[in-house]
């Protein structure tokens, strides 16, 4: 069963990344003493106003850890030209300008994660990650789409 949780709840760890701008638009930059909470080059679910989309976490070539988009799909997420980057949007309507930070919520590891503004407080929902058969059935049916 899923569970409610605020932003300021002990379960939840906040991170403040930083807004980075690059040729190609926006990212977030996460802390190196963080890196243990982000899976490098895998795909999670992030929640951003309340809606849950999906933001593959990279190493930059640069080693920073980032966040460079937030998609509909795990497929967009994997493939940024495929799909509509929301991320661009959020940065906009939020008025966060480069350099500014930006707090992630580490709701699940490796699996649920929350972006907000500072000042701003979530709730979210939590539950428990699919187990890794299941996961890899998806990862399957994504492949053939």
């Amino acid at each position: 069963m899923a569970d409610r949780v605020q932003s300021d709840h002990p379960s939840v760890r906040t991170v403040r990344g930083t807004l980075a701008e690059t040729p190609s638009g926006s990212r977030i930059e996460l802390p190196e003493d963080d890196r243990e909470s982000f899976p490098v080059d895998e795909v999670v679910r992030i929640v951003h106003d309340g809606d849950e989309r999906f933001a593959a976490i990279e190493r930059a070539l640069t080693g920073e850890t980032v966040i460079s988009g937030i998609y509909d799909s795990p497929r967009f997420a994997r493939e940024p030209g495929s799909g509509t980057d929301r991320f661009p949007a959020w940065v906009e309507g939020h008025g966060i300008r480069a350099g500014g930070s930006v707090l992630v919520d580490v709701v699940e590891p490796g699996f649920l994660y929350g972006l907000r503004e500072p000042g701003e407080s979530a709730v979210y929902t939590a539950r428990e990650p699919p187990s890794e058969s299941l996961s890899a059935i998806a990862a399957d049916l994504e492949e053939r789409d």
